[in-house]
């Protein structure tokens, strides 16, 4: 397989590992973009009534076939096909994928959606890629190495850029990202939701993947989610954290296996946890 056009920006000890995601993501980006918009298109519903394409499959095969194929010993979560969710918190080497993170976005014709995939060591999330084709972008992040972004498709892409969040110090002056009305009400938040739009100088709900890129660049200071599964929020934890912000759950522990996840630029962290009221 030729090289990527996504190499890690510098050497670091993950340099192999983030070197592999974004082959992983090369493959994701090639079978979810021939789909994207497809007439025959099939989706079908879970038991949970959340939908699956044939697209999110067909990624989740794709990449799983490679890690078996390159990193044979390491353990695997991924949202269509699970893994050893007993054994996943306490795994050496995991890695954690959603093939394409916001499938309703993908199914109804909408761009905001991306494969994202993580390896995490020892319980920490220390690799993350981010892929959007629809978006024409590719976000990613190594522990030590920094966050960064591409735009354009595979070797057409651009050079690199740096990452970093926004430096509002208040969380009056912040723009955020709440997902869903529904969803807060649902977790028991809905009363705190409607204080923070009316605290924030901005509110909207951009969704899934694309809203912590929006933060890891600076254009938003906050995200705020709850009812979340590993896959949904693992890539993007690395993300966040090398581009200088802090992601954490509501009650301000760790957000992996959590079910929830507070975004922000760091600076407006506390003021949003204690907003939210869950410590």
């Amino acid at each position: 397989m030729a090289a990527s056009a996504f190499e890690p920006a510098r050497d670091t000890v993950l340099d192999s590992d983030l070197a592999l995601a974004h082959r992983l993501a090369d493959a994701a980006d090639t079978i979810s973009a021939a789909r994207f918009r497809a007439n025959d298109l099939h989706v079908t519903t879970k038991p949970d009534r959340t939908h699956v394409t044939d697209a999110d499959q067909a990624v989740e095969r794709a990449i799983r076939e490679l890690l078996g194929t390159e990193r044979p010993d390491d353990l695997i979560l991924g949202e269509e096909y699970g893994g050893d969710a007993d054994d996943a918190p306490g795994a050496h080497r995991l890695w954690i994928i959603d093939p394409i993170d916001g499938t309703h976005s993908y199914e109804r014709g909408l761009p905001m959606w991306g494969t994202l995939i993580a390896l995490v060591v020892d319980g920490e999330a220390v690799v993350g890629v981010a892929s959007s084709p629809a978006l024409g972008k590719r976000w990613w992040a190594a522990r030590g190495a920094g966050a960064w972004v591409r735009e354009g498709p595979g070797e057409q892409a651009g050079e690199a850029t740096p990452l970093r969040v926004s430096g509002i110090q208040k969380l009056s002056d912040a723009a955020v990202s709440y997902q869903s009305i529904q969803q807060w009400d649902h977790a028991g938040h809905l009363e705190a939701l409607i204080e923070l739009t009316r605290t924030v100088w901005r509110d909207r709900a951009y969704g899934d993947v694309w809203a912590y890129t929006l933060l890891a660049e600076g254009l938003i200071e906050a995200v705020a989610e709850f009812r979340l599964h590993p896959y949904d929020i693992a890539a993007l934890i690395p993300i966040v954290q090398e581009a200088g912000g802090r992601l954490t759950a509501a009650d301000g522990g760790s957000a992996l296996w959590d079910g929830s996840a507070v975004a922000t630029n760091g600076a407006i962290h506390e003021e949003l946890l204690n907003l939210i009221g869950e410590r």
